[in-house]
């Protein structure tokens, strides 16, 4: 047993040294407050990108998802609610089918990242809020983009707003 804990230790430490963010939290120290970057964080001002809904409040005590799948009756109508909000806080993507994540809770109900084409969907909305240029707002979207070699392209919500707040 002894020797099976050394192991299972080192092998954590191990990847704690390789992968040195996944297991820490990221915070980020912006205009004298303190974010938390590994953590979905609610944004419902028109003129910021908005993020996942998230089954549990943005509350990181009561980490958790919905049980709820989608042959149940309360969770597609919540889905549809998202989806017609969506809609009518983005006017112009009437035609755009919309990204699932922007009308599904993650399993923790916390996930900080949308997809590219996420942040693309709320593009025009932002630009029209705060009076950007489209085409800026977009390659600000393509600059918070985070590829990886194991899995889609994904970009924090977080950071794309306080990006999006520098921008000049």
């Amino acid at each position: 047993m002894l020797v099976i804990v050394g192991i299972y230790s080192g092998i954590v430490y191990a990847g704690s040294k390789v992968l040195p963010t996944q297991g820490n939290a990221e915070i980020i120290n912006y205009k004298g407050q303190k974010f938390y970057a590994n953590i979905g964080q609610e944004f419902k001002s028109p003129e910021y990108f908005h993020g996942r809904p998230s089954s549990v409040n943005y509350n990181a005590a009561g980490s958790a998802g919905s049980n709820k799948g989608p042959s149940n009756e309360e969770y597609l109508q919540t889905v549809q609610k998202r989806i017609d909000t969506l809609k009518m806080q983005n006017p112009e993507m009437q035609n755009v089918k919309v990204p699932v994540e922007l009308v599904t809770a993650s399993g923790s109900g916390l996930d900080p990242d949308i997809s590219p084409e996420g942040a693309l969907y709320q593009a025009r909305r932002i630009s029209k809020q705060r009076n950007i240029p489209l085409d800026k707002i977009e390659n600000l979207i393509a600059g918070q983009t985070e590829t990886s070699a194991f899995g889609p392209s994904k970009v924090n919500v977080l950071k794309l707003n306080i990006a999006l707040n520098e921008l000049k």
